[in-house]
């Protein structure tokens, strides 16, 4: 929760821009919790929505910077598309209740939750705080995953549709081609990856099950002991002994994680670390632009 002077200067900015009215272009306002769902959003929406992301490329989607800035460009969307399963537990929930928009609010047509119809991974039996940043709903990083793309995308298409009925085979035409782009590329990385289906890999956070399952990757352990605590000297330990045992020449980092970490552990095993960003930089521009 952040400080009263936090939402004081969030309330100024707010009546600063009070009367300004709605776009002459009559546009979509879109907000993205993350680049790659306002990749998406862009993909399906074309030139008939603006969108901006609120999280940063290099940020981790589970501790945003939350800006009064957030507040006022919530306050003047049409849609929010957002991770959901607890992706943004920790910074969205006083930004939307602050913002007081109700084209956004819970199951209105313009709040969009990427996560529904997915198959989510790691679904806890039990909740327990005390084994990290555990998610009640699931690992919530399933974007990774292509297959997911093409839910979250229709998803996307589907409320722009009901917000904006009279272009909706604009957003239904573009869903099509964003698929076909899709299914083309999924074909190609699953040829190239096709050789190391098996292939034993380390990853920072638990940030790349959905990845694994899809291509046929096995991670055998994470740098963090659990899920968004800082790695111990007695942990890194016992995964090099793993990364050892088991042959794990991989390590996949983010670029928000600790690379020093990983290439410690790297240099001690043999491996390789990997920057594999899920978020995409082409969207920086927009975001540091617009927010």
């Amino acid at each position: 929760m952040r400080s009263k002077n936090f939402f004081r200067a969030a309330a100024l900015t707010l009546f600063a821009i009070a009367g300004t009215g709605a776009s002459a272009a009559a546009q979509l306002r879109v907000v993205a919790t993350t680049p790659d769902l306002g990749s998406i959003a862009k993909e399906i929406g074309g030139d008939k929505v603006t969108v901006v992301a609120l999280a940063k490329p290099t940020e981790d989607p589970h501790f945003v910077d939350a800006k009064p800035s957030h507040i006022v460009t919530l306050n003047r969307a049409d849609a929010l598309i957002e991770g959901g399963a607890e992706l943004e537990l920790g910074w969205l929930p006083p930004l939307l209740e602050n913002s007081r928009n109700g084209k956004i609010a819970a199951g209105a047509p313009g709040r969009i939750v990427a996560s529904d119809g997915v198959k989510m991974l790691e679904v806890p039996t039990s909740f327990d705080r005390s084994k990290g940043d555990v998610h009640s709903l699931g690992n919530p990083h399933f974007l990774i995953d292509p297959v997911n793309v093409k839910i979250i995308a229709r998803n996307i298409a589907s409320h722009f549709s009901e917000i904006d009925p009279k272009n909706a085979a604009t957003y239904n035409g573009n869903l099509s081609r964003f698929n076909a782009k899709l299914d083309t590329k999924f074909a190609g990385w699953q040829k190239q990856l096709a050789p190391y289906r098996g292939a034993r890999i380390v990853t920072y956070h638990k940030d790349f099950p959905y990845l694994a399952e899809r291509f046929g990757l096995t991670i055998v352990a994470e740098l963090e002991a659990k899920p968004g605590i800082a790695p111990s000297p007695a942990h890194l330990a016992e995964v090099i002994g793993k990364m050892k045992s088991t042959n794990a020449k991989v390590i996949l980092v983010q670029p928000f994680q600790n690379r020093r970490t990983a290439e410690t552990v790297a240099r001690q095993t043999g491996a390789t670390v990997l920057d594999v960003p899920q978020q995409p930089e082409l969207f920086l521009t927009r975001t540091a632009t617009s927010t």
